[in-house]
């Protein structure tokens, strides 16, 4: 996708945002999150997440992110990633749902990583050195944000306008807000990544509804469902929709 370099003050670009952004840098070592807060955190109501096109189906309700997170979530992954003139955002294509079934999956809950320390600053080049798991990292880091933004502005992170926003995460990117909990580098990078991995991923996983960056980027989907087709055009244009994992269930 091509970037460009004109950026309005007040309203992000998206072809600013989707590029990739270094992340690599040395995690600290941290404690778990509070188990009583985890504990009161993970009996609340899961809100039913939000769409906002005019065409989309009802989704489920969130099972890992609770009210706090979701209207966190939502608001970041809409400032990220927001609609333009090139097509809709990511709050549009469910990517909240994909971070929150993410969150919610063996991957959230680390159970390919091994967790049992010693937990020392590593080097970038030695990957995720923190006793916690990418589920307590967001839900940490999204309670850091919002105290961070509530002594800042006077309220929380979902309820500043669009500009703000925008500052607030910049800050984020450029490590420039010290997080206490969580280390800042590696939650934002998290968030962006599960954002960009949302927007762009098989619709299957909840988030890219209707393929519609893939079409937005001409992206053909799974290359094998055209294997058929090689001979027959070859030397000719083709012209078809993606295929995703959902179309061979």
């Amino acid at each position: 996708m091509s970037e460009e370099n004109n950026v309005e003050p007040k309203k992000v670009n998206r072809r600013a945002w989707l590029k990739l952004i270094g992340a690599g840098a040395a995690s600290g070592v941290l404690p778990a999150g509070d188990a009583a807060a985890e504990n009161a955190m993970a009996g609340m109501h899961h809100p039913v997440a939000k769409t906002t096109g005019p065409d989309e189906e009802p989704v489920a309700a969130y099972e890992f992110l609770n009210g706090d997170e979701a209207a966190f979530i939502e608001a970041a992954i809409d400032t990220l990633i927001p609609a333009d003139e090139l097509g809709p955002g990511a709050l549009q294509l469910g990517v909240a749902v994909f971070i929150d079934r993410q969150l919610n999956s063996g991957f959230g809950r680390g159970d390919r990583m091994y967790l049992q320390g010693p937990f020392i600053e590593g080097t970038p080049e030695q990957g995720y050195q923190l006793r916690m798991t990418p589920s307590e990292l967001i839900r940490n880091g999204i309670m850091d944000v919002n105290a961070h933004v509530r002594d800042q502005y006077k309220r929380t992170f979902d309820a500043l306008s669009e500009e703000d926003r925008i500052v607030v995460l910049t800050q984020l990117e450029k490590h420039e807000i010290q997080l206490p909990t969580v280390p800042t580098v590696i939650f934002f990078s998290l968030l962006y990544d599960l954002t960009m991995q949302g927007y762009f991923a098989d619709p299957l996983h909840g988030g890219n509804k209707g393929k519609a960056s893939w079409k937005m980027l001409g992206f053909p989907g799974i290359g094998g469902m055209y294997a058929d087709k090689i001979e027959a055009w070859r030397n000719k244009k083709y012209m078809t929709g993606p295929m995703s994992i959902q179309d061979l269930l």
